[in-house]
């Protein structure tokens, strides 16, 4: 009697994976599958785990351009609770961690993530297998409190530094660093604005430099630009806040302790209300690409699947109530987005 009734379970199962329906890996994670036909056997996890950018509403918007758009099988896995409510402040969470195992990249928007035990294995074995891992905006202070909290300086190429300019009244519009115009990873790529401030980084010398970050007196990109001088933190010498400007994308070949080589995409960018700007989106799309060692198409498509009204970012921010579930393809982002705050007189 139980087989029986397990039947129509099975069979809709069956139908879902061969009308390539994605489905929820369990009630804490997403799983997007690509269109039937369009797989191109790779598989990409997110992990959104921050307090205050909103990467729970960006990450499943990612993840349902690269599957519907791109053919790649992605896994989106959450800072959650129990039951399965999507918990930013959760800070040891991260759901259904076995995904790493077979993840062929990692795209990370973390932020001071102290995860228990097994969940840091899985992510250090990963990376030290040489997957190839994008990093975006608190990424580069992903984890606190255990051994991978240097995880940013050392991998992505910089750390927590400081917002270099000033937060929630000083927003970035990206230049093309001179000689990086023919980067696959700006193929297609124009006009990246974000209302997040430019943090201050200083990338190794292997670092290959893409973006740098204009400091905007306002907060929309028709703003003029910074004119003031401030001290660096690393050695104290006064500059000005645009001269020279920070970088806020790079890439780097990084070989780790094993021995194996990491190819590292990192923004410093990627608030989920500047994913609204269509150059930040193709670049990140761009990034896995190259991360995979595939080639970048020459304008990636990066329309959105479903309906994206992202919050504006801030600590508390995130839209409550929201379960993993509500995230899912043909879904819009549930609730009302965090408002932005009044511009600054």
């Amino acid at each position: 009697m139980t087989r029986l009734k397990s039947l129509p379970l099975q069979l809709g199962c069956a139908i879902a994976l061969c009308l390539g329906v994605p489905a929820a890996a369990s009630d804490s994670s997403l799983v997007f599958e690509p269109k039937p036909g369009t797989a191109n056997g790779k598989h990409v996890v997110l992990l959104a785990g921050d307090e205050e950018y909103r990467s729970e509403e960006s990450l499943p918007m990612l993840a349902k351009i690269l599957s519907q758009r791109h053919g790649f099988k992605c896994t989106v896995l959450f800072s959650v609770d129990e039951d399965g409510t999507v918990n930013p402040d959760a800070g040891k969470s991260l759901s259904d961690p076995e995904a790493i195992d077979s993840a062929d990249l990692l795209l990370l928007s973390l932020r001071f993530r102290n995860w228990p035990e097994e969940t840091t294995a899985r992510f250090e074995k990963a990376y030290l297998a040489g997957k190839p891992i994008i990093g975006l905006r608190t990424s580069t202070h992903a984890f606190n409190g255990n051994r991978l909290a240097g995880f940013g300086k050392k991998v992505l190429g910089e750390g927590w530094v400081s917002h270099w300019g000033k937060h929630k009244s000083e927003a970035t519009l990206a230049v093309v660093e001179p000689g990086a115009e023919g980067s696959s990873l700006l193929h297609g790529v124009q006009d990246v604005f974000g209302t997040t401030d430019v943090y201050e980084a200083y990338p190794p010398e292997d670092a290959t430099i893409l973006l740098r970050g204009k400091v905007l007196a306002g907060m929309t990109p028709d703003s003029p630009a910074a004119d003031y001088k401030k001290n660096r933190s690393k050695d104290k010498v006064e500059q000005g806040v645009n001269d020279p400007m920070m970088a806020v994308a790079w890439t780097r070949l990084f070989q780790n302790e094993s021995g194996n080589t990491n190819r590292v995409f990192c923004t410093t960018m990627g608030a989920a209300n500047e994913f609204v700007n269509e150059g930040l989106r193709r670049m990140v799309v761009n990034g896995v690409y190259w991360g995979l060692q595939m080639d970048v198409p020459s304008k990636a498509a990066v329309d959105f699947v479903d309906e994206y009204k992202p919050g504006f970012y801030g600590f508390k921010g995130y839209r409550k109530g929201v379960k993993v579930t509500d995230l899912g393809l043909g879904k819009a982002l549930p609730g009302e987005p965090n408002p932005a705050p009044a511009p600054k007189q």
